[in-house]
């Protein structure tokens, strides 16, 4: 047979992408960059996908959301937007929307120590020192590897429960919520599918929609993490944050040890999650906290900054084994 130039496979079969022509049913699809077969099955949070004809045909599961605080003011919110926001003051990171008038003037936090169904503070200070998970009667603090109850005057009481997995404490309560924390400076705040669209905050608004997450306690929206990020301190007194701190220009002898211990994000070591999981914010957090801690800790600012990677990649059903006796 005559070989004829162009790009066209014969009748009644498909490009696949790759060089090759296949009939529609053996079609494969594409995640993240990478190829998959006809058949194959990935995990997208708590929902499966299977590639069919060349198309993903997805479950429709309605998914926990997550939203991870870590280092120095690292923010990943419930629907996947990260942001950089370094305060020096006590920040609602998460509040449930409580009444129809605060839903419609977005006044998230009116009467919030008086009637809060729901709320998460974060107190930040160079790095996250202590965390606050209101939750109607009781404050649970954790501070210095630590956590406390406190019995507050007004709500009704809700069972919690807590157990620690591996380096993790893990907080779990009966209205949904679980509270995941490594006992350092990495929260993980986790929220069922009942408050989707129903809080507000540093962590976003659960909507499935992360380009409106930087929503200001007012109402509005805006573009700039550190306009947005002011807009939830708690007290008014607090100075706002002006300028976007670099660490690694102000220590500049830091810089080189900092990219040389992050490189392991960009690394062979975590190959297989590079194609599920954008490894360059990480590695620019990791950088920012390595060049940050220079007062003892360094070790633990940058295994913080890791770990944060390695459990995205989890989600991703990317398990990587980073850890080793020279490394955390």
């Amino acid at each position: 047979t005559e070989c004829v130039s162009g790009c066209v496979c014969p009748e009644g079969l498909f490009d696949d992408g790759r060089g090759g022509c296949v009939e529609q049913r053996d079609c494969p699809c594409v995640h993240n960059n990478e190829w998959y077969s006809s058949g194959d099955k990935i995990k997208v949070d708590c929902n499966t996908c299977t590639c069919q004809k060349g198309v993903w045909k997805c479950t429709d599961n309605v998914c926990y959301g997550t939203c991870m605080i870590y280092g120095s003011g690292h923010y990943n919110t419930f629907d996947g937007k990260f942001y950089d926001f370094d305060g020096n003051c006590e920040y609602v990171a998460s509040q449930v929307i409580l009444t129809r008038r605060a839903r419609k003037e977005f006044d998230c936090l009116e009467n919030l120590l008086s009637s809060s169904v729901l709320s998460f503070l974060i107190a930040c200070h160079h790095l996250l020192q202590y965390f606050s998970f209101i939750f109607q009667k009781t404050e649970l603090k954790l501070e210095n590897k630590e956590y406390k109850e406190i019995q507050r005057d007004v709500g009704d009481d809700v069972q919690y429960w807590n157990r620690t997995v591996g380096l993790y404490l893990v907080i779990e309560a009966s209205n949904g919520v679980m509270l995941i924390w490594d006992k350092k400076t990495t929260v993980f705040i986790k929220l069922s599918p009942d408050y989707k669209g129903k809080v507000c905050g540093l962590c976003g608004n659960f909507d499935d929609k992360a380009n409106n997450d930087f929503t200001t306690r007012s109402g509005l929206q805006d573009n700039n993490p550190l306009n947005f990020g002011n807009s939830w301190k708690q007290s008014p007194m607090c100075p706002d944050v002006t300028e976007e701190v670099k660490p690694c220009d102000l220590k500049p002898h830091r810089k080189s040890w900092a990219e040389k211990e992050c490189s392991i994000i960009q690394s062979e070591v975590f190959k297989i999650c590079h194609s599920k999981v954008n490894p360059l914010p990480f590695y620019e957090a990791c950088v920012h906290d390595a060049c940050s801690c220079d007062s003892g800790g360094d070790c633990e600012c940058f295994c913080s900054a890791v770990a944060a990677y390695a459990q995205e990649c989890i989600k991703a059903e990317a398990c990587v084994f980073w850890r080793t006796p020279d490394i955390c």
